[in-house]
């Protein structure tokens, strides 16, 4: 059994893999994983991927897990071959994702675009090279910067009608900001299909489901593509 997990700002996810199916998952708001205490099965082997330092009782619980624990960094080895030319600056998640999408679409060439607090668009060639991406202010980071920078127009939450034309000014905002991301989102997708006719599309990402309600040109949809593809990385490197 492989544990895999994954620490933000507020929330420790954590996932249980019986090789590369997910058997369960679960979240904590406290970094002190005091969790790990009770956690059954005990894993085999593990893997963290971490944006804060943890605090000293999580590490100890980590030591005394009894298992290999891997620490993941863009600079740990995947299945990928990372062609970017400052891995030691590219954002681990993006990574992960991209391999959680290789490991099950393998041989073909993925465009992954995860929809967070930014949208990222990653490209994974058919010979499995991570050749780099693109980076985007996400949906609530441009709902804010409108009412940021023009003190006249309203602040609008991203839940609320979207129609095809705005009929009053927070549909107008709201609907600019969520179709003007499927239009980006679409042009990509276009453009990656025109020089690779077999390109295969995963959508993740907190609002990928907002999105993915008129969005016919993904191929997939994966809420977990992160922690499977840490997962690939920690069977990757443990057998």
């Amino acid at each position: 059994m492989n544990l895999v997990i994954d620490i933000g700002n507020t929330l420790c996810k954590y996932y249980l893999f019986e090789d590369q199916r997910l058997v369960s998952h679960h979240h904590s708001e406290s970094h002190s994983l005091e969790w790990l205490d009770t956690l059954t099965p005990r894993p085999s082997a593990a893997i963290v991927s971490t944006v804060v330092d943890l605090p000293a009782q999580a590490e100890q619980r980590l030591q005394e897990l009894g298992c290999e624990v891997v620490r993941f960094t863009s600079l740990t080895p995947t299945p990928l071959t990372n062609c970017y030319k400052t891995p030691e600056r590219l954002g681990a998640d993006r990574l992960a994702a991209a391999v959680g999408a290789w490991v099950q679409q393998p041989h073909h060439p993925l465009l992954i675009i995860d929809a967070g607090s930014c949208i990222t668009y990653d490209f994974v060639s058919h010979e499995g090279h991570y050749l780099g991406g693109n980076i985007a202010p996400g949906l609530h980071a441009r709902l804010r910067a409108i009412g940021d920078y023009f003190p006249r127009l309203p602040f609008v939450e991203a839940d609320g009608p979207v129609p095809e034309l705005g009929y009053d000014t927070e549909t107008a905002i709201r609907a600019g900001v969520i179709e003007g991301m499927r239009h980006e989102m679409n042009g990509y997708i276009s453009h990656f299909r025109r020089k690779y006719p077999d390109l295969l599309v995963f959508l993740t990402g907190g609002d990928a489901k907002l999105l993915a309600k008129t969005q016919t040109s993904c191929t997939f949809a994966d809420d977990f593509l992160l922690p499977r593809g840490l997962n690939a990385i920690l069977t990757h490197i443990t057998l």
